[in-house]
């Protein structure tokens, strides 16, 4: 997986260790933690787009 291209959001600080990481893959998302790399999960992109409607609409509030 090191030729993915990881991005972390621009809300993380630059020397923070402990963000989430994106990439794009021929075959959908991949996602892991930075201080985690080497855990890596796969998601479809209609996916990633609902869940990130959901936290935004505060859908999952109720979870914590």
């Amino acid at each position: 997986m090191s030729d993915l291209t990881w991005q972390k959001s621009s809300f993380s600080e630059a020397a923070a260790a402990n963000c989430v990481e994106l990439a794009a893959a021929p075959d959908g998302i991949r996602i892991r933690e930075s201080d985690e790399p080497e855990t890596v999960i796969r998601t479809s992109p209609a996916t990633l787009r609902s869940f990130i409607r959901a936290v935004r609409a505060a859908h999952l509030d109720h979870i914590c």
